[in-house]
């Protein structure tokens, strides 16, 4: 045990690694529907590997912070910066009154309890459920006027504060929209049916009501059947074909057809005739156990021998941005291609006809391969799989917003800067706005944006805790019970106030209303567990704007509490 602990005292790097593959390991650990998420399970498991009194010097905190922040900023720039203009203003209002609802309860709390400036920081932090205004928080109380011991204590009864209340602001949060909100929105039965009316008038389109938009994840299927029925006894062409599947609501497209023996591709005006072999290309539903009305399905690897396409194309081009969906269906280039999702700032949107696109979405198409390539050349940029990531962007981008986050300005004798926590978040924002309108500029994977905001906010954290840990305790003892009650009111108030002044302000739907309040709190397991309870996605559409710019708002907070609190 002595040369285990003297091991870690030595590398703390490993003690690093040990507290984040633990943390990980706890935070995916269910009780029914409870779970300590990730963050809290690796501060936790930090506290207690800090017990051994392990010193972590250098940068490497601040280091992966920065990156964590680059990263949100990168993954939201594109709505944060269209939801400035356009239709995304009134949804951006709502999330800065909310925002401020945030900031000023727990100010007030603060200052009634007589709370230092770190258990203000670390209540914001836990009942917002937003991590990162630790590490906002501990940039700027560095920069303040204040004796090093007693900065240095406020900063250790951070990450304290942020355990006790964040496990509510969780819970709470998905409790508080899930159940009380719909209840407090005109009861649950009320708030389905006027979301339900709300889908089917955003699901008709300017040809038909497609019952494909609804279902956006059901898979695209391509079947070969042989044409006998008597639906075939005179000749059709492809174009009546496929207009008798629209005339029932279905879109279904002819691939494929063999012919005397030849294989080709067809035209509308192609003709198929009894004994003729075809493909057809649709929704999964539409186009198994569909025989009746033209024959039976026929395995033909040499007619289904071809290449079709499923790519992800980020809205990029003016004449998509702003379409709706449905619009978006009707133009000549996505003739034969079927959309089968679309994310908005990560968040899968319903796929209806008279959804808005805009610049920086992600849209999942699926067709032939000449067919698909067309359609994507006409939205925007296709994003071909690949893992490599733009790191001059990520390296110059996080150095230049540093260096303006460094920047001091002093009112009086007070000192204000954004920090370079916050030059970091700005120049993300930047960055990925900067990605939508030059789509071959700055390319960063998905799956490395995850990598980047997890590793990142989770490194920080685990220092967090193994630096905390031998003062954790007493820090506990000091703050006491009455602080989680005192985060539970940080929680609940603003959630409250949010979903009275979006409905009797804003006069938001009560779906929209209630992911309007989820965005701007960011909380996403708030927005599966609304969906849950009322039985649709619409309350995505009101998710994706406010979390843009809540995510932006909540951490600057982490500044501002500090500014408010000395």
């Amino acid at each position: 045990m002595h040369w285990f602990v003297e091991t870690l005292r030595d590398n703390p790097s490993l003690a690093i690694f040990l507290t984040l593959g633990l943390g990980f390991l706890i935070g995916q650990l269910k009780y029914k529907s409870f779970s300590l998420g990730t963050v809290t399970s690796v501060l936790l498991v930090g506290v207690v590997v800090g017990q051994l009194d392990i010193s972590i010097p250098g940068p490497i905190k601040d280091a992966f912070f920065l990156l964590f922040l680059f990263s949100i900023g990168y993954s939201v720039g594109p709505q944060f910066f269209h939801s400035l203009r356009g239709d995304g203003l009134k949804q951006v209002a709502f999330a800065c009154v909310l925002c401020v609802f945030c900031l000023l309860t727990t100010w007030i709390v603060a200052k009634i309890m007589g709370y230092n400036i770190g258990e203000a920081v670390g209540l914001l932090a836990g009942a917002q459920t937003m991590s990162a205004i630790l590490g906002v928080g501990t940039d700027t109380i560095s920069s303040i006027s204040g004796s090093p011991e007693t900065k240095k204590a406020w900063i250790d009864v951070m990450p304290v504060c942020y355990a006790v209340t964040y496990v509510f602001g969780t819970i709470g949060s998905a409790y508080i929209l899930a159940n009380l909100g719909p209840a407090m929105l005109g009861g649950l039965k009320k708030v389905k049916a006027e979301t339900a009316e709300l889908e089917k008038k955003m699901n008709q389109g300017s040809a038909s009501a497609d019952p494909n938009y609804i279902n956006a994840l059901r898979p695209v299927a391509f079947r070969a059947y042989k044409a006998e029925a008597d639906f075939f006894s005179e000749p059709k062409s492809v174009k009546e074909i496929e207009d008798y599947f629209l005339q029932q609501d279905r879109r279904i497209f002819v691939e494929r057809i063999r012919q005397n023996g030849k294989v080709a591709d067809p035209t509308p005006d192609s003709m198929i005739a009894r004994g003729d072999e075809i493909v057809l290309s649709g929704r999964r539903e539409y186009i198994i156990g569909d025989e009746k009305w033209i024959g039976a399905e026929v395995n033909d690897a040499e007619l289904l021998d071809f290449p079709a396409e499923q790519i992800s194309v980020t809205v990029s081009k003016k004449g998509a941005a702003g379409k709706t969906v449905d619009q978006l269906r009707m133009t000549k280039e996505m003739y034969g291609v079927s959309i089968k999702s679309i994310t908005r700032s990560g968040a899968s949107l319903p796929v209806l006809a008279q959804l808005k696109l805009q610049a920086g979405d992600v849209v999942t198409i699926v067709g032939l391969q000449s067919e698909v390539n067309a359609a994507a050349a006409s939205i925007g940029f296709a994003d071909k799989r690949s893992v490599k990531s733009d790191l001059i962007l990520v390296g110059i981008g996080i150095f230049l917003g540093g260096l303006l986050g460094a920047l001091t300005i002093h009112f009086g004798s007070v000192p204000v800067s954004l920090s370079t926590s916050g030059g970091a978040l700005i120049s993300g924002l930047v960055c990925g706005w900067l990605r939508t309108q030059h789509p071959t500029f700055g390319r960063i994977p998905q799956p490395a944006v995850w990598l980047m905001d997890n590793l990142g906010l989770n490194m920080f954290i685990a220092v967090i805790g193994i630096t905390s840990g031998p003062s954790f305790v007493s820090g506990l003892k000091e703050v006491g019970f009455m602080l989680f009650l005192m985060g539970v009111v940080c929680t609940t108030v603003p959630l409250v106030l949010g979903m009275i002044v979006g409905k009797t302000i804003f006069k938001f739907p009560a779906a929209i209303n209630l992911g309007c309040c989820a965005g701007s709190r960011t909380t996403t397991a708030s927005l599966g567990a609304i969906q849950d309870a009322i039985g649709s996605t619409i309350p995505a559409m009101g998710y994706t704007v406010t979390y843009a710019i809540g995510n932006t708002l909540l951490i600057l907070w982490g500044v501002v509490i500090v500014l408010l609190m000395s």
